[in-house]
């Protein structure tokens, strides 16, 4: 039923998306070969059909157009486009399709599915060639004008120094789904995340960031919900705008932006920063055979990297059936504008960007001096924030570790691959392993960049935890529906002797040291650690290594801890608090191997076990498991905030992968200065072996499978 009250006026194409003015809302959408748009306007994000279906008359610079006077925040709306539906040439449109704004800051509720989502008729011969006219208001979710007001009070980007920062990467949900001390309402919200239990856990173990997996709002595929599945991490997104409202406690009007704009400002107070995971690579559209949801219907040519040859195909660089084309300007327009309201308006401090070597491809090679790279570097708001590649896709050539462009920190695959594999005993790891310690100067030294370009990790939400990488050999991913034929079989993981849960005390305190050595590996290398959400306390996923449509226990975290994984939180509090206090350990610029102003010995230094500095043979060792090195302190050559030399205790570090102990023979340093164990992976305390102070020239046994840390003290 029409509203014959509301009036349209012409209003302006910029900016775009629906902006409530105080008086009225401007809607302003981009086609290029659209004929005709159609804005429509619900009384509710259950209703099934519009209330009045406005005719957007004006069209400027490829922008169509409508200022609609006495629309207030809340309104429900979407749009029609018109145009020819000739898939064979890129072109998919269809008016029967009510379709979500690619800029709305606001979307309720969730895909319904049904037949009408799709364009074609399905079951149709001629497939996506085909045409379908039934109507899918009812089934897919509207558009919400918001009111952009919050008082932000002083909150402001918090902009830590990567040299400082440490991530905590973590599902919204998985984090408090199950926390005893969160309110039910707010368990697994936006919300739970800014109540004191998880607060105090975060700094408790001292991290500095959170990175959310992602928050856009997101489908839930057809083919999942038809198993009883869903897409629970959210790399399916559709609204690059919105935050899910999934997250949110009340799904009234667009509160859930309110509420994701106070779990941001309630971390900024407690100095924790926020980085999104966000996914502009595809859309929730799939392929050719997906759903007309939003960019497919608008205009299809213009937002998708189509086939050359035959348009009714897309390049497919993501292994989700579509790329968006970041090769068109208004496609990186969209992506631009996403990142500068995430920034700007949600005062988020960075984003991590998901097979970002997708948006690098210019044609189809990954090119660092893309548009996409150019703009964010010449951009003076995106250009301050943290950036961080996953610095591959599933495209020829895709994989770019160590090739982004200066002013980008990128998921170290490289560190990953070789600390699982010292870790769980293969030979030949230690000259590759020398470098991941030190910050991968093999990958970002030549370029300009610094070692905290490199963001270091063993585990991720993407394969096996912490738990399950030293719990079982192969995956077991049967829960998820596929027969377990889904995720990676290259886990490089070690069960220590039997497969998944086990009573054996020997197997199981094995387990807790190989946890303790990749920790300590990970948060005392040079680079920025990143730490899978839950590793601190032995968070397991029962062997699956791919749980990215499990929205139950298999993802959420069990807050219900024995004393293993309490002593696993405290040892991992104790490391994040040793890097803290030790700058030799976060240095800004890489090692050089030589002597530093002045200094009596190299700002780093490698041993053999018998103490002697390493030759050329042998890192070419192919058999070797063990490895010492110094880092001097006072050799650091670096200066603080207020132009004072930074100046630490020289640290020593004793790494044993053999299945025996081995006796090191500790080096020689200045006089009258001794070494004084302070970390010991073979041992559940960290404090164990703290007493004892040793000078050069002794020997110091180093447990089977465990590292040891010494730091110079005075005699």
């Amino acid at each position: 039923m029409e509203r014959t009250s509301l009036r349209a006026w012409p209003g302006r194409p910029y900016p775009l998306g629906a902006t409530w003015d105080g008086e009225g809302v401007n809607f302003a959408l981009f086609s290029e070969n659209a004929t005709a748009v159609e804005l429509c306007l619900f009384d509710g994000p259950d209703a099934g059909s519009e209330s009045q279906r406005i005719r957007v008359e004006e069209h400027t610079d490829q922008v169509w157009h409508v200022y609609i006077p006495g629309l207030w925040p809340g309104q429900h709306y979407g749009y029609r486009v018109h145009g020819p539906y000739q898939p064979d040439a890129g072109h998919r449109f269809n008016p029967h399709k009510l379709l979500i704004d690619p800029y709305a800051k606001s979307i309720a509720g969730t895909v319904e599915w049904s037949d009408a989502m799709f364009g074609y008729r399905m079951g149709d011969p001629k497939q996506d060639l085909s045409f379908d006219t039934r109507d899918n208001a009812g089934n897919i979710p509207k558009c919400v004008v918001i009111d952009p007001a919050f008082t932000w009070g002083g909150d402001q980007l918090l902009r830590t120094p990567w040299d400082k920062t440490v991530i905590y990467e973590a599902h919204v949900k998985s984090l408090t789904a199950r926390h005893p001390d969160v309110p039910d309402a707010m368990r697994g919200r936006y919300a739970g995340l800014t109540t004191p239990a998880v607060i105090d856990h975060l700094l408790a173990l001292g991290v500095t960031a959170i990175e959310l997996l992602p928050v856009h709002h997101f489908v839930r595929d057809k083919h999942l919900a038809d198993r009883g599945l869903t897409n629970y991490w959210g790399y399916n997104s559709i609204g690059f705008f919105a935050p899910d409202i999934r997250y949110a406690t009340s799904p009234v009007r667009g509160r859930h932006v309110r509420e994701f704009k106070t779990m941001v400002k309630t971390l900024h107070s407690a100095g924790i920063e926020v980085i999104l995971d966000v996914v502009y690579n595809h859309t929730a559209e799939g392929n050719h055979l997906g759903p007309t949801l939003s960019f497919r219907g608008i205009d299809n040519a213009s937002y998708y990297r189509l086939v050359d040859d035959d348009k009714r195909y897309y390049m497919d660089y993501t292994g989700c059936g579509n790329t968006l084309n970041v090769t068109h300007p208004r496609t990186l327009q969209l992506i631009m504008d996403s990142l500068r309201y995430w920034v700007l308006d949600m005062h988020v401090d960075g984003f991590r960007f998901d097979l970002a070597s997708a948006l690098a491809r210019e044609l189809h090679a990954v090119d660092r001096l893309s548009a996409f790279f150019d703009i964010l570097h010449q951009d003076p708001v995106l250009s301050q924030v943290k950036l961080i590649a996953e610095p591959w896709d599933v495209g020829e050539g895709g994989y770019q570790v160590g090739n982004f462009p200066v002013g980008w920190a990128e998921w170290n695959g490289k560190f990953r691959d070789t600390i699982r594999r010292y870790v769980k005993g293969d030979g030949g790891q230690v000259a590759e392993l020398a470098y991941r310690l030190t910050g991968s100067s093999d990958l970002y030294g030549m370029s300009g960049r610094r070692p905290y370009a490199s963001v270091n990790f063993i585990t991720a939400h993407d394969g096996f935890t912490l738990h399950d990488l030293v719990s079982y050999n192969e995956k077991h991913n049967e829960a998820n529906g596929e027969q377990n034929r889904d995720g990676t079989d290259d886990n490089l993981s070690w069960n220590c002797g039997v497969e998944g849960p086990t009573d054996d005390p020997a197997v199981l305190a094995l387990r807790e040291r190989q946890k303790r050595n990749c920790l300590a590996l990970l948060l005392l290398s040079q680079g920025v650690p990143m730490l899978c959400g839950g590793d601190e306390i032995g968070r397991t996923q029962r062997g699956n290594n791919n749980a990215y449509c499990q929205d139950n226990e298999i993802s959420w975290f069990d807050w219900k801890l024995d004393r293993t994984q309490r002593a696993l939180l405290t040892y991992t509090r104790t490391l994040i608090a040793f890097r803290k206090r030790h700058p030799v350990l976060r240095r800004r610029r890489f090692f050089q191997g030589r002597r530093i102003r002045g200094s009596e010995v190299k700002d780093i230094a490698w041993f053999r076990p018998d103490g002697k500095e390493m030759t050329d043979d042998d890192w070419n060792a192919g058999y070797a498991k063990s490895l010492a090195y110094r880092l001097a302190g006072e050799a650091i050559s670096e200066r603080d905030e207020k132009g004072r030399p930074i100046v630490d205790h020289t640290l020593l570090f004793l790494l044993n992968a053999h299945h025996e102990r081995l006796a090191f023979t500790l080096p020689a340093h200045k006089r009258g200065v001794r070494w004084q164990p302070i970390l010991d992976t073979a041992v559940a305390e960290p404090s164990a072996r703290t007493a004892r102070l040793l000078k050069g020239g002794v020997q110091y046994d180093v447990e089977a499978r465990s590292v040891v840390v010494l730091v110079l003290q005075p005699k």
